[in-house]
């Protein structure tokens, strides 16, 4: 390498690799935790005994019980944001599904290995745990937020979408959704914001239901389903954008 070269390579030293290290080595250890005992049972004593550590220690990497739940919290957005991700990118051009049931696909899968970390995400809060305003959780869950706005909006122009055809909205609810931020597609007008709740609310309720085991009793045949109910729901959303 040329000298100027490796001066302007960044460089770490061996203090910072080993706390990279085993920073890694406790977030690990934690979502082990959850997938063995649970969400609620996450705690500092747990993940230190696991790593045979004094809690003292572990202060040394995360100074308290928030900061190491929202770094595992924002690992699992992380997580299946790729997931989702992964399925648009990996889906074939001559597939005839919409990219929204192709990431609604993603998001499912996800969900369903996983049970234990989306429940970390979706169920009952943890005690006495709030995650921080504007911190990384928040910037993980606007990532996978980015692209559901994206595949069910991709094609429509701002004009569009303004003149989607919405339940009538009152001024101060159409107000507050103009006034929210998107991540996606730009500004989105009130009633495009208003139809993506409403399609994040069905398809987060069949995952919901999927996992917590309320509709086993469509056995083998739970995707397929899931698959029927996500294309009639981009009809009806497209249905509602004019051309």
């Amino acid at each position: 390498m040329p000298a100027e070269e490796h001066a302007m390579a960044p460089t770490t030293t061996l203090r910072q690799r080993r706390r990279a290290a085993a920073t890694q080595e406790i977030l690990d250890a934690a979502e082990r935790h959850i997938t063995e005992h649970g969400p609620a049972a996450l705690s500092l004593r747990a993940i230190a005994r696991s790593l045979q550590m004094t809690v003292q220690a572990l202060y040394h990497y995360f100074p308290s019980r928030d900061a190491l739940v929202t770094a595992v919290v924002t690992k699992a957005y992380d997580d299946l944001t790729d997931a989702v991700q992964a399925a648009v990118d990996s889906a074939a051009d001559d597939s005839d599904l919409p990219g929204l049931v192709v990431a609604a696909e993603g998001y499912r899968r996800w969900a369903i290995a996983h049970p234990e970390h989306f429940q970390l995400l979706y169920g009952t809060p943890l005690r006495d745990y709030a995650a921080p305003a504007e911190g990384s959780t928040t910037q993980a869950s606007r990532r996978m937020s980015a692209i559901f706005e994206r595949e069910l909006f991709d094609g429509f122009t701002a004009e569009q979408l303004a003149a989607a055809e919405a339940p009538v909205l009152s001024p101060s609810l159409r107000a507050y959704l103009e006034q929210l931020p998107h991540f996606g597609h730009g500004h989105l007008p009130a009633p495009a914001t208003a139809l993506i709740l409403s399609a994040w609310g069905h398809l987060h309720g069949l995952v919901v239901l999927e996992v917590f085991g309320h509709t086993s009793f469509l056995g083998e045949h739970q995707a397929e389903i899931f698959r029927m109910a996500m294309r009639n729901l981009v009809e009806d959303m497209h249905r509602r954008i004019p051309s």
